[in-house]
């Protein structure tokens, strides 16, 4: 019998996150990164693959200022990541959780420019029971000689997103179970449309340890995909994304999984042989992840939404409003021993979007200049280097206590001379990020002391934290998260989500103020003696 082999590409690019051109826009220097670059990987595969399958996985219209620009400043024309996908002939898209960030309308618009399917086969209209975007799937078919070959691709979106979302975003919109949709459609195309390949496409990521099952967070359902290997070893890829982790060439239960990080700094690539043998069988699978900093970026793509980065470049140097005062930083180590001008700012931005009368943030990176006169989009991103957005904890005073004594260890303990950082928080990794300073309460921290000791005095509205109280405290979800060894907050009551990007929000709070006064109220100090 003569044998017959095909081989199938797929690629996956995730959690772009609105990065077409590959700079940083906190300074205009060159970042390698988004899909200019990966544009050239595709064209590039193209050409070298007959058989192929180009998929997004969600979380690509939000993101940068350039995403930001259109949705809030300047919406003329089709969305521009958009365009670039439909230039790109994507054959379909995910629906991820950032896509509702800039509201329906958007969402709707940027749906119906594209010139390939939006799936999600667990978000439904509330009214009609129906799947809100149509068809959660589609069907490729190939052939090699007479031999035909259908491929099914179904989309799955993480259900987590009321917990983050604006409710006017969300309004009218179901979420269900990933796991509980996912079994109803996998079904529907292995034995109804008879696919020969199934590739699930989800947008979320993984709840466990790929190698043992072991939980690696709290199972609240926002992370299910391995869940999704161990009920339906059927499925033979499934693409992720979400927790933009770099994962490549895993199998879970027979399941090829790949995860290819964020901001188009890889894509992802799938390669699957087929044998016919009275019917098609996968006769192996593997994955790669394709680091784009070794390509040029596509000179075209870029042409093609050049206007629109034109536009935002320009409003990015525009100013949006001015400080009256001073809010720089001369000194960051300063800024770490007192209250700042600057993170006040960022301290009353939080607790205006969280509605609450306590917040903690942090000086990211020593490079943070702060304001001074007129303020440009560009001074706030590069202040607010980071992508967080905000949470916020119902947390015990104790936990308090226990994050402020986190933050203490910031600090080696005095015993004369320059104040200097621990080397726990400089070794492999700076971790400027992971000292954190508050508003809204009044606090004292002793660096003469031993680690564990150091919070000395502890005030919320004159009178002293109460250790067993409830308090309401609004901040960014890596922290909210337990992340930088914040333990006391993993699984502390999410009270409010804010999934809007902390440099959006100290936008608005500018443009609605247009002058912001550079004060504190010296509610907290770090002191080298009792």
């Amino acid at each position: 019998m003569e044998e017959h082999i095909l081989k199938l590409t797929v690629l996956e690019s995730t959690d772009i996150h609105g990065f077409v051109f590959p700079v940083n826009y906190a300074n205009n220097k060159r970042k390698e990164l988004g899909l200019g670059k990966i544009a050239t990987i595709i064209k590039e595969e193209r050409k070298n693959n007959k058989n192929l399958i180009l998929i997004d996985n969600g979380d690509i219209l939000q993101g940068t200022p350039l995403t930001y620009y259109y949705a809030k400043i300047n919406d003329e024309g089709i969305n521009p990541l958009i365009k670039v996908l439909n230039l790109l002939k994507y054959d379909c898209a995910v629906v991820g959780n950032h896509e509702f960030n800039y509201g329906k309308k958007l969402l709707f618009e940027g749906v119906k420019s594209s010139k390939f399917p939006w799936l999600s086969a667990n978000i439904i209209d509330e009214k009609t029971g129906e799947t809100l975007f149509g068809k959660p799937y589609i069907i490729k078919e190939f052939s090699i000689k007479d031999k035909g070959l259908k491929v099914g691709i179904l989309g799955l979106t993480t259900q987590y997103i009321p917990n983050w979302e604006n409710a006017s975003n969300i309004s009218g919109i179901k979420f269900l179970s990933a796991v509980e949709e996912g079994e109803k459609w996998i079904k529907i195309l292995r034995e109804q449309e008879k696919v020969d390949v199934l590739i699930v496409s989800y947008h979320g990521g993984f709840e466990r340890d790929l190698d043992n099952g072991e939980p690696s967070e709290k199972l609240t359902g926002e992370n299910e995909g391995y869940k999704l290997c161990m009920q339906y070893p059927e499925i033979d890829v499934l693409l992720t994304g979400h927790q933009h982790r770099v994962i490549e060439n895993k199998i879970i239960n027979g399941v090829l999984v790949l995860q290819p990080g964020s901001y188009g700094q890889y894509l992802g690539k799938i390669n699957i042989s087929l044998k016919y043998e009275n019917g098609w069988k996968i006769v192996d699978k593997n994955s790669e992840l394709i680091l784009v900093k070794d390509y040029k970026e596509d000179l075209e793509i870029l042409e093609s939404i050049k206007s629109y980065e034109d536009n935002t470049q320009k409003w990015l140097d525009t100013s949006i409003g001015e400080v009256e005062g001073d809010m720089t930083i001369k000194d960051p180590m300063e800024v770490r021993l007192k209250d700042h001008a600057l993170i006040e700012f960022l301290n009353k931005v939080q607790m205006e979007n969280g509605n609450v009368d306590i917040s903690s943030t942090s000086l990211f990176d020593n490079s943070a200049k702060g304001f001074n006169g007129k303020i440009t989009m560009r001074d706030i991103v590069s202040n607010y280097i980071y992508p967080n957005t905000l949470k916020v904890l119902r947390v015990k005073g104790e936990d308090i206590k226990e994050a402020l004594e986190r933050s203490a260890c910031y600090f080696q303990q005095y015993e004369g001379g320059d104040i200097k950082v621990s080397k726990d928080f400089t070794n492999i990794k700076i971790q400027h990020y992971n000292y954190d300073m508050w508003e809204g309460i009044n606090y004292k921290l002793d660096i003469s002391k031993p680690i564990g000791s150091r919070v000395v005095e502890l005030y919320y509205k004159g009178k002293p934290v109460e250790m067993h109280k409830d308090y309401d405290v609004v901040m960014n979800n890596y922290r909210a998260s337990g992340g930088g060894e914040y333990t006391m907050f993993k699984n502390r009551p999410i009270i409010k989500d804010i999934p809007i990007d902390m440099a959006e929000l100290i936008a608005n709070y500018i443009l609605e103020r247009r002058v912001i006064k550079a004060e504190v109220d010296n509610n907290w100090e770090v002191v080298t003696s009792q």
